[in-house]
C-alpha cells in the first residue's frame, strides 16, 4: 500500500450532507462534493492486511485494495479498469449499496472502517467526466441470441456481459422505461436518474436492443420468445410486495410503497405535474423499518408531510455492532439515513392490529399495540395499546417473491420453498435454456449480489451456448443467505 500507516494517522471521513433545510426543497442527491485530497487521504487508511477481508464481503469479488491503493497514488485511470473488472454499475453500487465491504473491513474490528463506498463512487464519477466509460463492442458475434425478462441491475449486468460475449442480447421491460426499481422505485435523492440513463446509453451502443412495455406472458408469449431466441433469463426481480392483512385493510389511504414511490419518480421525468398519491398535508405513518421505509420517509418530507411516523415491529438495535453479529459479519445495529436525520419519529417493537376508517371509507388512525419478543415470538404488551391517527399509510414490509402469474406459468418454471425461482448451481431452470439470476430466483436483496448473479448467470448463459467461457464472474452459491 502507498502508507502503511495510513490507518493510524487519519480518522474516517464522509462527504457532507447538504443542510436539511435546503435538501428538503429540491429532489437532487443529499451529499456535497468530496474533495480529491481528502478522498485519497481516506483510500491510504486502506490497511496491507493479509488477508482483505473486504473483497469476501462483497459479493461480485471487488478488488478494493488494488483500487485504494491507486486512488491513493493518483492513478485513476487504472483504478476505474479495476473497478469495472468486476462491476458492471459502480455508479449505482456506490450510491445504493448498504456496503457490506465496510462491515468486513479488517480495520473495523477495533476503528472505523475504510470508506470503500465513498471511494468506488469518486472513481466512476471521474471516469465519466473524463470520458473514460466508452462503449465495449464484441470484437466477434457468435450468432446466438439471448433474451432477458427484467431491466434491474440484475437484468443489465447479464445483458451487457452476454452482449460484449457476442451474442445478440435483447432486453425486455414492462414498464415504459429501462431500468426496473433503479427507475421507478428509487428515490431521485438517493440516485439521480441520469446516471441510469447513461449507462444505458452506453450499453445501447455497444448492441444491447432495449424493448418497452412489454409485458412477456401478455403482450408477447413464452413460445414466442423460446421460438425466436436460443436462450431466456429471467430478471424480473422479487416484485411481490408483503401484504397487512387485517382488519380495516380495505379503507382508502393504504398503499404499498411501490404503490407510490414510483409516482414521485414519474413526477421527475416529467410524466406528471403532481403524484396522485400524495403525502402532502396528510399525517403519514409508515409500516416497516428497512430501506424501502426510509425512501418513503424522505419522499414524505419532501412532498410536505404535517406528520411521519415509522413503525418497526423489531426492537430499536444497539448503537454499536451487537454480539450476535460479529465481524465480519453484517452488523445488527443501529443506523440513521439522510431520510432520518430529516425528521419524522421512529417507533420501535409495534404492531398494528387494525386500521380504523371514517365515514367516507378513508382510514383515519391506527390500532397499535407494543410488542416484546419472548423465546423468538412476539408477545403483547399488556396495556400498551393505543390509536395513532392517519390519514395516509404506507406498507413497506418487504417483498415476498416473484409475482405469480402468466409468465411463470407458460414457462413451467418449478418453484423452491420460498416461492422463488428454483435454480441450480449453473443457474438454470428446470426449463432447457432458461436461466434466473436476482431476486427473482434469491428472493429480495441487495444490489451488489443481483449485479454479481447477472454477471455469473451471463457466463453460465455463455457457456451453455457456446461450451465454454471467458467471460469472469464471481463464484456464488445460488443458496447463500442475504447477506
Amino acid at each position: 500500500m502507498g502508507d502503511v500507516r495510513g490507518f493510524l494517522k487519519h480518522d474516517r471521513e464522509l462527504p457532507t450532507r447538504r443542510p436539511v433545510p435546503v435538501r428538503l426543497r429540491d429532489w437532487r442527491e443529499v451529499y456535497e462534493p468530496f474533495p480529491e485530497d481528502h478522498l485519497q487521504v481516506q483510500a491510504s487508511r486502506c490497511m496491507d492486511c493479509g488477508i482483505p477481508f473486504c473483497n469476501q464481503g462483497c459479493p461480485l469479488g471487488n478488488l478494493i485494495p488494488d483500487w485504494n491503493d491507486l486512488v491513493y497514488r493518483d492513478r485513476w485511470r487504472e483504478a476505474i479498469d479495476r473497478l469495472h473488472a468486476t462491476n458492471n454499475f459502480p455508479e449505482f453500487t456506490g450510491r445504493l449499496c448498504p456496503a457490506p465491504c465496510e462491515a468486513a473491513c479488517v480495520l473495523g474490528i477495533n476503528q472505523d472502517p475504510v470508506t470503500i463506498k465513498q471511494v468506488e463512487v469518486e472513481i466512476i464519477d471521474r471516469a465519466w467526466d473524463e470520458g473514460w466509460v466508452t462503449p465495449v463492442r464484441p470484437s466477434v458475434e457468435t450468432g446466438h441470441s439471448v433474451v432477458v425478462v427484467g431491466s434491474g441491475p440484475a437484468g443489465l449486468a447479464a445483458a451487457q456481459q452476454l452482449t460484449r460475449a457476442g451474442h445478440a442480447v435483447t432486453v425486455l421491460e414492462r414498464a415504459d422505461r429501462i431500468g426496473g426499481l433503479l427507475r421507478y422505485g428509487i428515490p431521485e435523492f438517493k440516485m439521480e436518474k441520469r446516471h441510469l440513463d447513461r449507462r444505458i446509453a452506453q450499453m445501447e451502443a455497444e448492441g444491447t436492443v432495449f424493448r418497452t412495455g412489454v409485458d412477456v406472458g401478455s403482450d408477447v408469449t413464452v413460445d414466442e420468445l423460446r421460438r425466436d431466441f436460443d436462450a431466456l433469463v429471467l430478471a424480473g426481480g422479487a416484485t411481490q410486495a408483503r401484504d397487512l392483512p387485517i382488519p380495516g385493510r380495505e379503507l382508502d389511504g393504504i398503499h404499498q410503497a411501490m404503490e407510490f414511490l414510483p409516482l414521485s419518480n414519474r413526477v421527475q421525468e416529467g410524466d406528471l405535474t403532481a403524484p396522485p398519491i400524495s403525502a402532502e398535508g396528510r399525517k403519514v405513518v409508515i409500516i416497516g423499518g428497512g430501506d424501502t421505509g426510509a425512501d418513503c420517509l424522505g419522499t414524505s418530507h419532501r412532498q410536505r408531510a404535517e406528520s411521519i411516523h415509522q413503525f418497526e415491529i423489531m426492537p430499536r438495535p444497539p448503537e454499536s455492532r451487537a454480539d450476535t453479529t460479529p465481524w465480519p459479519t453484517w452488523p445488527l445495529m443501529f443506523r440513521t439515513s439522510s431520510a432520518h436525520e430529516e425528521g419524522g419519529e421512529r417507533v420501535f417493537s409495534v404492531n398494528t392490529e387494525e386500521f380504523l376508517g371514517d365515514d367516507d371509507g378513508r382510514v383515519r388512525a391506527l390500532k397499535v399495540h407494543e410488542v416484546e419478543m419472548v423465546d423468538g415470538s412476539f408477545e403483547r404488551v399488556e396495556g400498551s395499546d393505543y390509536e395513532l391517527e392517519t390519514d395516509l399509510v404506507l406498507l413497506a414490509m418487504g417483498f415476498t417473491g416473484p409475482e405469480k402469474g402468466s409468465l411463470l406459468d407458460q414457462l413451467g418454471v418449478e418453484l423452491d420453498g420460498r416461492g422463488n425461482v428454483a435454480r441450480d448451481a449453473g443457474w438454470a431452470t428446470n426449463v432447457d435454456g432458461v436461466f434466473v439470476a436476482g431476486d427473482m430466483g434469491r428472493g429480495q436483496s441487495l444490489i451488489v449480489w443481483a449485479i454479481a448473479e447477472g454477471r455469473a448467470c451471463a457466463a453460465a448463459v455463455d457457456r451453455h451456448l457456446e461450451g465454454e467461457t471467458l467471460l469472469p464472474a464471481p463464484v456464488l452459491p445460488t443458496d447463500t443467505p442475504l447477506r
